[in-house]
């Protein structure tokens, strides 16, 4: 059966979904990958030799511009409201631990996957054809970063029933602990020089942003109103400046190679303050956007924007590479001196030709972030352990996610490692855990072993 289209969709939206939420989740994503091409710098030397810089590097003072890009804490406010209503609707169908984890890990594995097989061959082919040099490694590392987010939010994914269930019993409480944590973890690692012990916030801070998304799926924030948003905007906007003035954190948003702190590899308490000041924002401007979603033009764009949010989001470097490097090859002359006025003006040509290119690999992959539905099987045909066998696929497959993260696809043949915290990791490692991930998730789909049921309506991101 075909899948509606997004004119269908928004069509049947109910008068009780929460549009604003999804447009949160397109804008997020957006804003990321802007940000992610206004930060590629590609510096071509007068003897031909090419290399890919951070603009913030030698160009400082943009750094303020990632306070207005780094908006990935809403995507992780935005998870925890959809973990929560998803949780609420299975709890009321009998669902469990499994279902939850096959319900929401298939739509971002299955276009994961595409993206890593994709990635693995071109990884081949290059080294097969022995044109691996240090800027072949560079573009084949540089493709696979947006996977370290995927990782991420598979895990935050796994976590999120217990939290849920902790923010039931604690409410409050829990977030306090979160942040309070967060804060030894930094004094910890920045203050005493304790290694390691500052990737504990990778948990710490993005369940804490997380547990937001549950308070407002309770309609908290929303009953505070303007004054109530306006409080939290200023304080997490106040208290990160702050941080940022007089503390030991850097102004950017984003990391950058080569600094000791970082707000964001891994994440920091200024990134938590700042998280809360952006969390009030997007409630100060809910109210005119809701009123702007009602109308059927706007809300049919965000609703086709989401159903292949996911595959632009881990294509978009893919089409910022494949741009450049066929622009470097045809002698094109569009790589002035990183940050000259010259430079800032070809970034709308060129942001141009990256969205016609990015559109070209979305319509070839989009076919793999189709929704599916899954139903929750009767009691009697329900197999034993599959809470078990779905928690440890997912665990198993955000390894090796994060594995690509850092190796990327350079190497293959060779087993070129890069280090995931102290693991080495290499890319045909990685790719076995996240297909024996994926295929114990799969498995876990159905009572009986059966494939989902095919196609169904959109969920709430």
């Amino acid at each position: 059966m075909e899948a509606p289209s997004a004119r269908e969709l928004a069509a049947a939206t109910p008068t009780t979904r929460d549009r604003y939420v999804d447009l949160l989740r397109v804008v997020a994503l957006l804003a990321v990958m802007l940000g992610h091409f206004l930060m590629t710098g590609v510096v071509v030397s007068d003897d031909g030799a090419v290399r890919v810089t951070n603009t913030l590097v030698p160009v400082p003072g943009a750094q303020p511009l990632t306070w207005l890009f780094q908006v990935m804490p809403v995507f992780f406010a935005v998870g925890g409201f959809s973990h929560a209503t998803a949780l609420t609707s299975l709890a009321g169908r009998g669902g469990t631990y499994a279902d939850f984890v096959v319900s929401r890990v298939d739509r971002l594995l299955r276009p994961t996957v595409a993206f890593v097989l994709v990635g693995l061959a071109a990884g081949a082919v290059v080294e097969q054809l022995d044109r691996l040099d240090d800027r072949a490694v560079m573009v084949l590392r540089v493709v696979g970063q947006p996977l370290w987010f995927v990782g991420i939010y598979l895990a935050v994914v796994g976590f999120a029933p217990w939290m849920l269930r902790a923010h039931r019993r604690w409410g409050w409480r829990v977030l306090a602990v979160l942040a309070v944590l967060a804060v030894v973890v930094d004094v910890l690692r920045i203050g005493l020089d304790v290694p390691y012990v500052g990737y504990l916030n990778f948990a710490f801070v993005w369940l804490a942003v997380h547990q937001c998304g549950f308070w407002y799926a309770d309609g908290v924030p929303q009953r505070g109103g303007l004054p109530f948003a306006a409080v939290l905007s200023a304080s997490g906007f106040a208290v990160a400046g702050l941080l940022v003035a007089v503390g030991p954190y850097p102004l950017s948003m984003v990391s950058l190679p080569g600094e000791r702190v970082s707000n964001m590899t891994p994440p920091s308490v200024t990134l938590l303050a700042f998280s809360a000041g952006l969390l009030g924002l997007a409630l100060l401007l809910r109210g005119p956007a809701t009123r702007w979603l009602a109308h059927r033009r706007p809300w049919t764009v965000v609703v086709a924007a989401n159903g292949v949010a996911m595959t632009a989001f881990l294509w978009h470097f893919s089409a910022i590479v494949i741009v450049n490097g066929a622009l470097y090859l045809a002698g094109a002359p569009v790589f002035p001196p990183v940050g000259s006025l010259r430079w800032w003006v070809l970034r709308i040509p060129l942001l141009v030709l990256v969205a016609f290119a990015l559109a070209a690999l979305v319509a070839v992959f989009r076919r793999f972030e189709a929704p599916r539905r899954f139903p929750v099987p009767p009691l009697p045909l329900r197999r034993a352990h599959r809470d078990g066998i779905a928690g440890l696929g997912l665990a198993v497959a955000l390894l090796g996610v994060l594995g690509f993260s850092v190796a990327g696809f350079a190497g293959v043949l060779s087993m070129r490692t890069a280090t995931l915290v102290v693991v080495p990791m290499s890319p045909l490692p990685s790719a076995v855990l996240l297909v024996v991930g994926t295929l114990a998730v799969r498995w876990a789909a159905s009572a009986r072993g059966r494939p989902p049921l095919g196609s169904g309506p959109v969920e709430q991101p």
